[in-house]
């Protein structure tokens, strides 16, 4: 890639100064806290507000509503996510194998916080046309972490890319059934290990 995604994900608003992104940083960590603590009702702007130590106001300049608000959480985890696998990329005989190993780490992460997880995809699922940039850059980066993780030294091909989007589909379809207790991790290994099959069809 040469734009790298996190870049990309930002180019749709002016660049934040230092001091502001330190603050918009601690807002992140802060609203990911309630949220471990307590889920999508635990966090309230108010509290978010108090315990990053900003105004009221200036919280919903960066972000308009909760529903922003734990959508950029989400991005910020997908952004570190993105970082640690381009560190430590996954080891693998094929693509398939890698992204799978790829996703299925990033589902043990969440099992460790299954309430920041639940937060996170709520919003996702709530989210409207208002908060359309905020979702597609999620987007851009979970197909950021599943081309990495491919580990390829060319471009996908065109099948690739229509396979990249059935994975992300299932991985988003994944975290929704196994949150809700209606699938094992198990299953959601079986069906992330189907859906990266179609990478090697070609």
């Amino acid at each position: 890639m040469t734009t790298s995604a996190i870049q990309a994900a930002r180019a749709a608003g002016p660049p934040l100064t230092e001091r502001q992104e330190q603050r918009r940083r601690r807002i992140l960590r802060t609203a990911a806290a309630l949220a471990c603590r307590g889920g999508f009702d635990a966090v309230q702007m108010r509290e978010v507000a108090e315990t990053s130590g900003v105004a009221l106001g200036t919280l919903y300049r960066y972000f308009p509503s909760k529903i922003h608000l734990l959508v950029a959480t989400m991005q910020a985890q997908l952004e570190r996510m993105l970082d640690q696998l381009r560190r430590h990329p996954p080891t693998g005989d094929d693509p398939g194998e890698r992204v799978t190993a790829t996703l299925m780490r990033a589902f043990h992460a969440l099992q460790r916080e299954p309430q920041l997880a639940e937060a996170m995809v709520r919003a996702l699922t709530f989210a409207d046309r208002s908060v359309s940039a905020e979702v597609d850059q999620v987007c851009r980066l979970t197909t950021a972490i599943i081309v990495d993780a491919m580990g390829q030294d060319r471009p996908p091909t065109a099948g690739q890319r229509a396979a990249v989007r059935v994975i992300e589909h299932t991985w988003q379809s994944a975290l929704v059934t196994w949150l809700s207790g209606r699938s094992s991790i198990a299953e959601v290994r079986s069906d992330l290990e189907t859906a990266a099959r179609l990478l090697t069809l070609e």
